[in-house]
């Protein structure tokens, strides 16, 4: 039996919670100053102060926190980290004001990724998935979202997909996987977007289905991409597979998408830049994750979603990367903590629960991952400094110093990625 604990953290972010947190629920992180959590055979067995856990554990591995502060894994609740070829070309066009659905048009964006991700091989896909995940992990993500979108045809929707549910059994950290092949309207299709829906949903979902390939699917409702009875007729049909339904709603015009989100009782809503006051209450109501993805609005020189409204309206805020090859090529969590809390309105407790026990909810992970609870899986951070604080104060810096994966340290700052 493998059997550990951690004692002395200056700090223990216990992010404490078995559902997301909900407005001014997202300021309670539940923090033990001198903390301790026991670990055995990978899961939380025992949460608290050292002096009360220390004394009634024996025959442990013992790991000195002494001067760090000790949070949850990070949750990386919206990526698309699979895929083939870059686009570093638009990143200079944008700079020059070229507008992101102005890219679209002249061939480039979403479409541009599609044909280096066809001819991509299965195991050229997963060679670079790994390396990406590899730095997730250095930046304390023990649990990603990865969205297929990039072949937007049966055969390379399906490869993506494989690739990351065989990741998942090679590597640390754990893969959700969220079919999207409603994420542009291929070459192939132009001009017909409901004839594309419908192949989707008549020769694509139901090979998902039947391999069992993906837990959610996802549809960038947007204007003049899916619009709001596409993506309706899209999501409705992935129910009837058994998936859960998210969507990419209101990011660059604001057409009901996160209105739609409410109606369908989607688990997530995200982007959300343009989302009505309207649409945020429905949200609200209906318990849908606003999923922020403040990177993304960053690079696009876009105004940041109004994550304060979205609170104080009594939403919960979820925060994710949005890493990809086009509009968002970044995975840095730490660019995310200072912009959410510069630029965002968010609090750092906010933000910290919107990237642990929030981002988990957002992939229907909260009963396992998301918070440092009995019961649930040993994925820990370690900082290098005793205070959580440290995560905006020593803004667009990484911090984390080691990553423990149901209970095995997986990264460690001194030695690099440990085996």
């Amino acid at each position: 039996m493998s059997k550990k604990i951690l004692i002395n953290a200056s700090q223990l972010v216990t992010c404490s919670g078995s559902a997301a947190k909900r407005g001014k629920e997202m300021q309670e992180l539940h923090i033990i100053e001198d903390g301790a959590v026991v670990i055995e055979n990978g899961f939380i067995t025992a949460v608290g102060k050292t002096k009360d856990l220390l004394p009634d554990v024996t025959d442990a591995e013992v790991i000195d926190c002494t001067g760090k502060a000790v949070l949850p894994g990070f949750v990386d609740s919206h990526t698309h980290f699979v895929f083939g070829g870059y686009r570093p070309e638009e990143f200079s066009w944008r700079l020059t004001g070229v507008s992101y659905m102005d890219i679209m048009q002249r061939g480039g964006g979403i479409n541009a990724t599609t044909f280096p991700t066809r001819a991509a091989t299965l195991d050229q896909l997963k060679e670079d998935g790994r390396r990406r995940l590899s730095s997730m992990l250095s930046f304390g993500v023990t649990t990603v979202e990865g969205k297929s979108g990039y072949g937007l045809d049966r055969d390379t929707e399906v490869k993506q997909l494989v690739a990351m549910n065989e990741l998942n059994e090679e590597q640390p950290v754990d893969i959700v996987a969220t079919f999207m092949g409603a994420h542009a309207v291929p070459p192939e299709f132009k001009g017909r977007t409901d004839a594309y829906v419908d192949y989707i949903i008549n020769e694509v979902l139901p090979e998902v289905s039947d391999q069992n390939l993906a837990d959610f699917c996802d549809v960038f409702c947007e204007a003049n991409v899916f619009d709001i009875e596409q993506s309706r007729k899209l999501l409705l049909a992935a129910k009837s597979f058994g998936m859960e339904v998210k969507l990419h709603a209101d990011e660059i015009v604001r057409i009901g998408g996160a209105e739609l989100a409410a109606e369908l009782g989607a688990v997530s809503a995200d982007h959300l830049l343009q989302a009505s006051d309207e649409g945020i209450e429905k949200m609200a109501g209906k318990g849908v994750i606003a999923t922020l993805l403040p990177a993304t609005a960053f690079s696009l020189k876009e105004p940041y979603a109004r994550a304060r409204d979205m609170i104080d309206r009594g939403c919960a805020v979820a925060l994710a990367t949005d890493f990809n090859p086009g509009s968002c090529f970044t995975n840095s969590i730490p660019l995310i903590f200072a912009l959410a809390t510069i630029y965002m309105g968010m609090t750092i407790e906010e933000a910290i629960t919107a990237m642990t026990i929030n981002g988990a909810a957002a992939l229907k992970r909260e009963a396992q991952v998301g918070s440092i609870d009995v019961g649930k899986k040993a994925d820990l951070i370690l900082l290098e400094y005793p205070k959580y604080q440290f995560l905006n104060y020593h803004f667009a810096v990484n911090i984390v110093e080691k990553v423990l994966k149901e209970g095995e340290v997986v990264y460690d700052k001194n030695r690099c990625f440990a085996e």
